[in-house]
């Protein structure tokens, strides 16, 4: 199934796709290194084997999620870690979609549905929420 995408979509495969737009902006990529950095070969961000077991072994329980294609690489990655028992925050706005009807029908799904498994929260809010207490 993923040589039918691919074929679709092979302007934005690594070999058609102009290396430079895969590079992190400017202001993020101060943060990488020493952030480490998991390429993921599919949707969901642990279908790199190695995410998981990173994450369990730095001891982490909680994921803030942010990204593109509300519903389709979040979608993948929030359900993921919902099944492997995180508690996920999704960054409501850090989040944007090719389509907006889906993009607003995913969020009405995170918040209706997934509400005891998944939190929904804007960037100010989980700023301060991670602020010390003076």
């Amino acid at each position: 199934m993923w040589r039918l995408y691919f074929k679709k979509w092979n302007k934005v495969t690594r070999s058609e796709l102009d290396p430079g737009l895969l590079e992190l902006l400017p202001r993020l990529k101060t943060f990488a290194p020493p952030a480490l950095v998991f390429d993921k070969p599919a949707y969901s961000a642990f279908s790199n084997s190695r995410l998981h077991p990173f994450l369990q072994e730095k001891r982490v329980h909680t994921l803030v999620v942010s990204g593109t294609e509300t519903d389709v690489c979040v979608l993948a990655t929030v359900l993921a870690a919902v099944d492997l028992g995180y508690r996920v925050i999704v960054a409501e706005d850090a989040l944007c979609s090719s389509a907006d009807q889906t993009h607003d029908a995913l969020m009405t799904l995170y918040a209706k549905r997934f509400d005891l498994q998944i939190e929904l929260a804007n960037c100010d809010e989980i700023i301060e929420a991670w602020s010390p207490v003076p």
